[in-house]
């Protein structure tokens, strides 16, 4: 696991997604995640929402389905699912700012909450689906971050968690100049690799039924970011601002780091699909529940 030389919390999560909120929507949009390219002519639009949708399809999901989406940001995934697979949706996130335009861009299911996932308070299997969009890396206690998404798992639920990951047996120098400061700048208290993530999976009880390393289709987000993060620079003088001067502008320096971190393989972008065993103890396969559904708490 990589661990960054100055401890990150929750707090400081919540306050880089608060202060960077004007920068965040105006260089990538609302939806704060990788883009997913298959041919490479996507728009960045197409692609962030290409990632949604293999979400959805390795989920199974089924109309009329409890999920929990763990780490929301703006809720925009969220709303996608609700709207396209008939699901409903209890976002945790923990920015205001996020929580504040998910709340001006309402759709029916769809319920977003300003909330620590380590402390969600969701009741024991109380839900049929969960996701994790590029969260996981912001979790301070990750095994507890699987342990809570087993237990509010109904028997038979399945996860799918979209990770930042470091390259397995990483170079000193590729911890040291890429992996650590990342983990810094980005306010991740660490970053594990695909052997850690399915080990935490497993001991929380979890069957691990795919993974799919998506790095090259997933990398060239960064160096759009960073042609767009340029232009906003020259013409808009509070991205200026925070991104020069902001408590959270030395983010900016990930973006290099982040384009050569995939270049050289020392980052990895994996998508986790995980089962919890069913009544019968058999995982779960998409799509053949014939359960009641669970619904939310209130």
């Amino acid at each position: 696991m990589i661990v960054p030389d100055i401890s990150q919390n929750a707090v400081a999560v919540a306050d880089h997604y608060d202060e960077l909120d004007p920068i965040y929507r105006r260089v990538w949009g609302e939806h704060v995640h990788h883009g997913l390219w298959a041919t490479g002519r996507e728009t960045p639009g197409e692609a962030v929402e290409a990632l949604v949708d293999t979400v959805g399809d390795r989920l199974g999901l089924v109309p009329g389905e409890a999920c929990v989406d763990i780490g929301c940001g703006y809720g925009s995934t969220a709303r996608r699912l609700a709207v396209t697979r008939g699901v409903r949706v209890t976002g945790f996130t923990l920015s205001a700012e996020q929580a504040l335009y998910a709340a001006a861009h309402p759709v029916p299911d769809v319920d977003i909450q300003v909330r620590d996932w380590l402390a969600n308070g969701m009741a024991d299997a109380s839900v049929d689906v969960a996701w994790a969009i590029e969260s996981s890396e912001h979790m301070v206690d990750k095994p507890r971050f699987f342990a809570e998404a087993h237990r509010v798992l109904a028997p038979g639920g399945r996860f799918v968690i979209c990770a930042w990951l470091a390259e397995t047996g990483a170079s000193g120098w590729k911890v040291r100049h890429l992996l650590e400061p990342i983990c810094r700048e980005g306010r991740l208290p660490s970053m594990g690799t695909r052997e850690e993530y399915e080990a935490m999976a497993l001991a929380a009880g979890f069957a691990i039924t795919g993974y799919e390393d998506v790095s090259r289709r997933v990398a060239r987000t960064w160096p759009i970011c960073a042609r767009r993060l340029v232009r906003v620079l020259l013409v808009d003088r509070e991205t200026r601002r925070l991104a020069l001067g902001g408590r959270n502008r030395i983010f900016a320096l990930s973006i290099p780091r982040l384009i050569l971190a995939y270049r050289t393989g020392a980052m990895r972008y994996g998508i986790f699909t995980l089962s919890k065993a069913g009544d019968s103890g058999a995982p779960h396969k998409p799509g053949t529940s014939t359960q009641q559904k669970p619904g939310l708490p209130a």
